[in-house]
């Protein structure tokens, strides 16, 4: 899934538009991004902890030409940890809840309208330039 499909998918269960979902996605990933790049933790209940994490410096071995030796600079890397929730729920021990959306249901096409009659336009005269 990529996110443009998960845009769809979210505004298919919410029924948000897709510029609302993709704007709250946006907002998302901008504010996680930019506490992990703090060095903050985000844990999500259930779902999992985001991180940063040190990687130390080592000597590697280039694939084309195993003889060569590489230094691989230490570096920050981004890390994610499942949570138990989501880990019972991939691996089929447990059953994922069902998605209650917190926006109020819209009135379906059952209940009474107010008819509105539309006057036919007017025709605009048009000056003619010289």
């Amino acid at each position: 899934m990529n996110k443009a499909e998960l845009v769809t998918a979210i505004a298919h269960t919410t029924g948000q538009s897709k510029v609302q979902v993709h704007n709250s996605i946006a907002a998302t990933l901008y504010t996680l991004t930019t506490a992990i790049a703090k060095g903050e933790r985000i844990t999500l209940i259930g779902f999992g902890t985001f991180e940063r994490r040190q990687r130390q410096a080592r000597t590697g071995v280039n694939p084309q030409n195993p003889s060569q030796k590489l230094k691989i600079p230490a570096a920050r890397v981004p890390a994610f940890r499942a949570g138990q929730e989501l880990k019972d729920i991939v691996d089929g021990k447990a059953k994922l809840p069902i998605f209650h959306s917190p926006l109020p249901k819209t009135k379906s096409s059952s209940s009474k309208k107010k008819s509105v009659t539309k006057k036919p336009m007017k025709k605009h005269k048009t000056k003619k330039r010289r």
